[in-house]
């Protein structure tokens, strides 16, 4: 394996001037982006116990849609900030969630009948499926090459903090259940007319930062030379890399990968290319894998995999805040040695752990060994999941795409993702009522098993690469 490009060492120089700071705040601005994502995500974890009493929710069929109709929404919003990201550029659109994110967290928190919370938890996976496209590829785009893999994962850590903060909003928020309340106490109760309303409207609050904060963050200057505007994309790259050299070594290397496009229309036939279909199918399987490792049924139906083991409701609150504590506290370890190990060691070792904790926890529920030991082993799934597949699938997808393909690229891995999670949401119901626990978990595992094959095979390695090197070396485009 090739070390570090020239170009990535010069980055490496670079970034230890005034020009880190500039840097890192605009990829924290579009980073915000993902901590929306997290809590939007998330929070529904907490309040499903509530509001499914409040709605009358009792049917598999009904559970289900309740708690995966937001990844319509997500599919919708993904699928069109491809095209979207290409037109307007990443900047608008980003604004545009920003907006979402806060309308919609508000008019779902106190929707008065199932149908208005259906709509707007849709509108809500809208503003999802944008900011989970474009805020990893502008992170991207922005990024020297050494240090693009941390700066990317930059992202996945504002996802889990966004997740974190909805755990311990709905920790906060809920208040204690009388053991063996009956279902008429339940509807009565405090959680149930009012607390799951707060869990969701709370997210306006860092909505409305994200949307102030993103009117000052640049335009991607990759976008701006596919747009002609040299100028503002020197500008910017000067900013980033503090330096004139640095800029002008930048806008070559683009220019020149650019031309290289230009007889080939960015279109989705585009991605039907050889070497770009190879960097499809990679991107298409990582979103799959990413999602079917089932690590977001442990925070979507967390209530219920931890009362299945036995765990009591004022507790599972606690537990699930330890769950994003780990998450979050692993996702900082994947920051610092992304760049140092690389993406194709730690998907291998990711896919590997969380397949050997679901298959134990499928031991566990199937010989009954219960509490402790299934908390424990989600645990170390978790802690697996947000040092690897959490956080380097969405730096593979951002890199592996060509310059005029990247938007298109992205908006369709990413629109596998939500797709994938979607049939994962929607269909944990039914599996766990027909196989139990145990043989959800060794599902899940045996995927996981099965990714790490994939990953040994076809993933390359992207570590220090600029990303038109990784066009041009890695992938043969």
């Amino acid at each position: 394996m090739q070390g570090p490009s020239v170009s990535a060492k010069k980055d490496l120089s670079l970034l230890t001037t005034s020009a880190t700071a500039y840097v890192w705040g605009i990829a924290v601005v579009a980073a915000l982006g993902g901590l929306l994502f997290g809590y939007d995500w998330v929070v529904i974890g907490g309040a499903r116990e509530f509001f499914e009493i409040y709605f009358h929710l009792d049917s598999a069929a009904s559970i289900g849609w309740a708690n995966s109709c937001a990844l319509i929404g997500c599919f919708a919003g993904s699928l069109s900030a491809g095209a979207l990201g290409n037109r307007y550029g990443r900047k608008p659109v980003l604004i545009v969630s920003a907006i979402l994110f806060a309308a919609s967290s508000i008019l779902t928190g106190w929707a008065s009948t199932f149908a208005v919370f259906i709509a707007w938890r849709i509108a809500g996976g809208v503003a999802i499926g944008l900011s989970s496209n474009i805020s990893p590829l502008y992170i991207a785009e922005v990024s020297p090459a050494a240090h693009r893999g941390r700066l990317v994962s930059l992202n996945q850590f504002a996802i889990v903090v966004g997740i974190l903060l909805a755990q311990i909003a709905n920790w906060r928020i809920a208040r204690p259940v009388p053991l063996n309340s009956t279902h008429e106490a339940m509807l009565a109760s405090w959680n149930v007319q009012t607390g799951w309303r707060w869990m969701f409207t709370a997210v306006a609050i860092p909505a409305v930062v994200f949307l102030l904060a993103a009117f000052g963050i640049p335009e991607s200057p990759r976008w701006l030379l596919a747009r002609g505007r040299a100028h503002e994309a020197e500008t910017v790259l000067r900013k980033i890399g503090g330096d004139p050299g640095y800029a002008t070594t930048q806008v070559a290397g683009i220019a020149s990968a650019l031309r290289e496009e230009q007889s080939r229309t960015a279109s989705w036939r585009g991605l039907l290319r050889p070497g770009v279909r190879k960097a499809l199918l990679i991107g298409i399987v990582l979103a799959v894998l990413q999602q079917w490792s089932g690590i977001n049924i442990l925070f979507n139906y967390a209530e219920e995999v931890y009362r299945t083991a036995g765990i009591g409701t004022n507790q599972i609150f606690l537990d699930i805040v330890i769950t994003g504590t780990i998450n979050l506290l692993f996702t900082m370890a994947a920051m610092a040695v992304v760049d140092r190990l690389g993406r194709r060691p730690l998907m291998l070792f990711g896919c590997l752990g969380i397949g050997v904790s679901h298959l134990l926890a499928g031991f566990a529920y199937r010989i009954g060994v219960h509490g402790t030991a299934v908390l424990v082993l989600t645990l170390c799934a978790i802690a697996c999941y947000a040092m690897t597949l959490a956080p380097l699938t969405w730096v593979l997808i951002a890199e592996i795409y060509p310059n005029r393909l990247r938007s298109i690229g992205v908006s369709l891995a990413v629109s596998a993702l939500w797709i994938s999670s979607f049939a994962l949401t929607y269909s944990f119901p039914f599996i766990n009522r027909t196989l139990g626990s145990s043989g959800t978990f060794f599902i899940y595992g045996s995927i996981c098993l099965a990714g790490a094959v994939f990953v040994l095979q076809f993933v390359p390695e992207t570590k220090g690469q600029t990303l038109e090197e990784i066009e041009a070396k890695t992938l043969g485009i």
